[in-house]
């Protein structure tokens, strides 16, 4: 089974918070992060993100830099990676900013699904939504989707994390303590695999420090434990 390599992309605060203790719309990193988000999705042929996600932020993130514009191009990809959104519901409002964006629009949906309703809203293409993840991948990667971007919210973040579908972590901490419940894994997690308990997991990559005392983590998924 061949499936995208998944990569995912946060900036978190010092005690693991992905927005302020109030909750709602923010934006926790700096231009640096800013720029190391950008950077990866040039990378991506996919963003992955959640419609709870789109339903508060209104929008997806965008690639502004001019050079990672073009060099997409030059590569012969679209400007911009495909926005697939997963979500169980359906009730998106097509006044969202998301759908004037300049991007392909997919949707991963519960089926059976009103596919004329969807795709009249903005999706361009509807995939059916499997409980394995492994079999959702698939899906992408025989659309030509090799690699992806995660995004969040925190419960689709989960969801790949419980089915070890998740290959590299690009963090980047913030100087921030937020406080609240808004961690990049929900409370209660219990469904994680064990192996991620060890300390054997993920092997340390590299690092980046930025400007506004902002460091990029990066880490990657060891299969060799897993193949023991």
């Amino acid at each position: 089974m061949r499936r995208p390599w998944v990569k995912l992309i946060l900036a978190i605060s010092l005690d693991g918070r992905l927005a302020l203790a109030s909750g709602g719309k923010a934006t926790i990193g700096g231009r640096g992060d800013r720029r190391a988000l950008e950077e990866s999705l040039a990378w991506a042929d996919g963003v992955l993100i959640g419609g709870k996600t789109i339903r508060i932020h209104r929008n997806t993130c965008l690639i502004h830099d001019e050079e990672l514009i073009k060099k997409r191009l030059i590569d012969k990809r679209p400007p911009q990676p495909i926005a697939i959104v997963v979500s169980k519901k359906q009730d998106f409002n097509n006044n969202l900013p998301f759908f004037k964006q300049p991007i392909k629009r997919w949707i991963i949906a519960p089926y059976p699904q009103d596919e004329v309703s969807l795709k009249r809203v903005g999706f361009e293409k509807i995939i059916s939504l499997n409980e394995d993840w492994s079999k959702n991948l698939e899906k992408l990667f025989n659309r030509g989707v090799t690699r992806i971007a995660l995004l969040g919210g925190a419960k689709l973040i989960y969801s790949l994390l419980c089915s070890d579908q998740v290959d590299e972590l690009q963090l980047t901490l913030t100087p921030k303590i937020l406080g609240g419940i808004y961690t990049w894994v929900p409370e209660g997690a219990n469904q994680l695999p064990e192996v991620f308990e060890t300390g054997k997991a993920w092997d340390f990559n590299n690092y980046k420090k930025l400007e506004g005392n902002e460091l990029v983590l990066k880490y990657l998924r060891n299969r060799r434990e897993k193949s023991k």
